[in-house]
């Protein structure tokens, strides 16, 4: 499947992206603040959507 060099090498590679990522968004809190204070409802309105077409498929299944 994977050599054991691959594998050491995905696990550091997503370590250390993880790390950038964190480091970035918390340099940006601020702003992610101030232009995106009301995301958080597209976000509950789409996982409340995809939760209604499980539930319709599950009731006329």
């Amino acid at each position: 499947m994977f050599s054991n060099g691959q594998m050491i090498f995905g696990v550091i590679f997503f370590i250390v992206f993880a790390i950038i990522i964190g480091f970035t968004y918390r340099k940006d809190f601020k702003l992610h603040k101030r232009f995106y204070s009301g995301s958080i409802w597209v976000l509950v309105g789409f996982i409340g959507f995809i939760l209604s077409i499980v539930a319709i498929k599950f009731f006329f299944k």
